[in-house]
């Protein structure tokens, strides 16, 4: 029956059937409604005219603080505020004013009550910008701006829009008008305008013409490379970037995000505020000065990988952008999965990236205070000790709990017997009394765990959970900004539940969306799967994604910087191409890997006529396109090796390197070698070659250049593809058999015997070269005295096929 009553009403107010149904399925909206509706019907009686239920449905819908409601309704009942405009004003008013009380004075000039905006002021605004022009002021103090007189009108002699409105005729952007004419009459009309705009330009132009009624020919735009656009404004489908990729910094820098000025927390929308948040955030601004904090909160129990490089950008980035510090903060609330190898690759991966955390810090720093802080809740009955077991607690759908109100003391007992260890695993949780988002009920604070802290050892037996310490840690740093992933919205209830429910300073919850690849797998628990099976060899194996193992492959941190640049500060969530990523990597390398020259299957060349009886020294520049960036030297002598697929005794149409009466230069030397005799064993396989070389000045330009080696370094390299055959691996509807049965068998291919010039003896793990014709290459940790190993970070152009 009441909800019979509630749909009369809401179409009462002008609601479809069909929308006042929808508002039913919202508990909070529908309360907050009928609450609205019923205090209008106090004045306007039972009867309510659209357009009033129309501001009462926006004022319902939007409204976050519903102390205001009573406040905002009579002035919609009383019709001073009778316009959407006037509406949004009063919702961002009261917003930004949380505390009572309210100034009304103040209050009704910011939301246009009183303000008249007669026909004929619309009609003179209008005529000015169709005529010669206007000029106004902005003073604040004014409810509308001033005109000049029709005397400085001539004097100035400004015509606005006249001549192109005379020129494109009905084809004008009319909404120029009527954005100009709404800057002059704040408060007007918005049909009343449009109404006007129409009427002069009738007058100014008279009626449509045939050719008025033209389409307008649509003006071509470039295409981007890929079509569907998704992401944000600067980001395509796929991550293609528009063609100026702002800096991560210019992306982050001042407003750019939108974000509250620190100290300014209540005028974010949704940040719910008690009577103690003004003293609280003024506080705040005492001990940071206005300073914006972020911090960083790495779980240590797994590497990061490339989703984390966006993570650690954003959080450094938009401090060092706004003159800010930012913290790495290890979330070390879970004994059983931590290791000190992961603290320290984490660090390791932060500062590679080119970022220094302003401290680094523990939650567990603050293990005292969150226990102080969990006693607290108890005794003001927000939390209660819970003996459901896990599996009860599982789902968003399960019971509630049978101790959820029993008396304060006695959870405190309990509690404290937790603490003493009185309870085996499992046995008890403390939990908090609220609902979140997802419609989780009450989230457990702390559990019992018995396994050895490895930075507190056997003090503690309970630790807390995520979503009991994320949130008052970023309290007792004073973070201005907790920026995370959007899979944590669910959880902005609770983080602003439980500061409030302690009255400690509340910071701001931003989410932002998550980065992810196809063709790739960042899961702890599946990498660990793909080590297992021996897929991969660990963490930073170079065909995996974790920063550890793009490290290792050789990708500088600069394009990955670049990269989540490219991809930008965006709500959805984003799934790249690798080769965007691939693309960066090219962009940096190509500007600061040295060249060297190498083989992967050498075949010998015996040059008969060397014009010397001992080898040359060559001198090669380090980046042939700027020479001023040095040259490194390697012998050039009568035995060198070429790539196999440099020569055919047989060769197809179009095919440019060495055959029989087709001679190739050699890059570097200055020389060209012709072929004269093809040397092959039993098998009737090429052995060798043996060739003539003359100057290149003193011959006919050849039709390739080829690499080569002369006394060479033996070293192994490895070659990389992509770990998976399709888009999304752990997708059942693309991969039924699951992501290990996706692997790609030619992921990884080892040359054990490849050839390298001399240039790169003393090279160090990480050293990145490009290998003339073949690709970039990095210098692999595995390498030892004697014996270089180099990985392929990426080739040289991107393969038309992956892309």
């Amino acid at each position: 029956m009441a909800a019979l009553d509630s749909l009369s009403l809401f179409t009462g107010l002008g609601l479809s059937e069909h929308k006042a149904r929808e508002t039913l399925k919202n508990t909070a909206l529908s309360a907050q409604l009928r609450e609205a509706a019923t205090q209008a019907q106090q004045t306007l009686g039972s009867t309510i005219d659209k357009a009033t239920g129309t501001l009462l449905y926006g004022l319902a819908s939007r409204l976050r603080d519903p102390r205001r409601l009573s406040f905002l309704v009579s002035y919609i009942a009383n019709k001073k505020i009778h316009t959407e405009l006037q509406l949004s004003a009063a919702l961002e008013y009261v917003r930004s004013h949380p505390l009572d009380p309210i100034n009304t004075e103040d209050f009704e000039q910011e939301c246009g009550v009183g303000v008249m905006v007669t026909p004929e002021q619309i009609e003179e605004a209008v005529s000015l910008f169709l005529d010669i022009g206007y000029l106004f002021t902005t003073d604040p103090g004014k409810e509308w701006l001033s005109f000049s007189t029709q005397e400085d009108r001539v004097e100035a002699a400004i015509n606005r829009h006249r001549p192109q409105l005379l020129e494109e005729r009905y084809r004008f952007n009319m909404g120029l008008l009527m954005g100009e004419a709404r800057a002059v009459l704040k408060w007007a009309d918005g049909k009343m305008i449009k109404h006007e705009v129409d009427m002069q330009v009738l007058h100014l132009l008279g009626p449509k013409t045939e050719t008025d009624l033209e389409k307008k020919p649509k003006v071509s735009k470039a295409r981007p490379e890929e079509k569907d656009q998704r992401t944000a404004k600067v980001l395509m489908e796929n991550g293609e970037a528009a063609d100026q990729t702002l800096s991560l910094i210019e992306q982050l820098r001042g407003e750019a995000l939108k974000f509250h000025k620190p100290g300014e927390n209540y005028k974010t929308p949704g940040y719910v505020t008690t009577p103690h948040t003004m003293d609280l955030l003024k506080q705040h601004l005492e001990i940071t000065g206005g300073q914006v904090r972020t911090r960083f909160p790495p779980e240590p129990n797994g590497i990061l990988h490339i989703g984390h490089a966006k993570a650690i950008n954003f959080n450094f980035g938009y401090a060092k952008a706004n003159n800010g510090i930012c913290f790495l903060r290890f979330d070390d609330t879970n004994p059983e999965k931590e290791e000190a190898k992961f603290f320290t690759a984490i660090c390791d991966m932060v500062t590679w990236l080119g970022y220094t955390p302003y401290k680094v810090t523990y939650a567990s720093d603050y293990f005292d205070q969150l226990y102080a802080w969990a006693v607290e809740l108890i005794h003001r009955g927000q939390a209660y000790v819970c003996h459901q077991r896990g599996e009860e607690l599982k789902g968003h759908n399960s019971l509630p709990s049978p101790w959820r109100d029993r008396p304060i003391e006695e959870s405190l007992l309990l509690f404290e017997a937790m603490r003493k260890g009185k309870f085996a695993e499992g046995e008890a949780t403390l939990r908090m009394k609220l609902v979140m988002e997802d419609g989780k009920m009450d989230p457990v604070a702390y559990r019992v765990k018995y396994t050895p802290h490895h930075r507190t050892g056997d003090t503690w037996c309970i630790y807390p959970t995520y979503d009991y310490t994320h949130c008052l840690c970023d309290s007792i740093e004073h973070i201005t900004h907790s920026l995370c992933t959007k899979e944590f919205q669910a959880r902005r209830s609770s983080y602003f539940w439980l500061c409030n429910a302690l009255d400690v300073y509340c910071p701001v919850q931003w989410e932002y969306g998550r980065l992810n690849l196809h063709y790739a797998v960042v899961s702890k628990r599946k990498i660990l799967q793909l080590v297992a099976a021996g897929a991969v060899r660990d963490w930073d194996d170079p065909r995996l994604f974790t920063l550890t193992a793009l490290r290792r492959r050789g990708f500088p941190p600069e394009a990955i910087n670049n990269f989540c640049a490219r991809v930008g500060v965006t709500v959805a969530q984003t799934t790249m191409e690798p080769h965007l990523l691939e693309a960066c990597v090219r962009d940096v390398l190509n500007d600061t890997a040295p060249r060297a020259m190498a083989v992967l299957e050498p075949l010998q060349v015996i040059i008969t006529n060397f014009p010397s009886t001992k080898s040359l020294d060559i001198q090669v520049p380090n980046f042939p396109a700027d020479e001023t960036k040095g040259f490194h030297q390697i012998p050039f002598g009568s035995m060198i090796f070429i790539e196999r697929t440099d020569f055919k005794e047989e060769p197809e149409p179009g095919y440019k390197r060495l055959a029989w009466g087709q001679p190739v230069g050699l890059r570097h030397t200055g020389y060209i070698i012709e072929l004269q005799h093809v040397v092959k064993g039993p098998s009737g396989c090429v052995e060798s070659l043996e060739v003539t070389c003359r100057r290149a000045d003193a011959a006919e330009k050849p039709k390739a250049f080829i690499h080569w080696v002369s006394q060479p370094l033996t070293c192994e390299i490895r070659l990389y593809e992509r770990l998976f055959q399709h888009k999304n691996p752990e997708d059942p509807a693309e991969v039924p058999g699951g992501f290990l049965s996706d692997l790609n068998p030619a992921s990884l291919q080892v040359v054990e015997a490849a050839l390298v010039d001399c240039s790169v003896a003393l090279a160090k793990p990480f050293d990145k070269f490009q290998f003339e014709r073949l690709g970039y290459f990095s210098l692999d940790p595995d390498s030892c005295q004697g014996q270089l190993v180099f990985n392929r970070t990426v080739t040289l152009k991107e393969d038309p096929g992956k892309v």
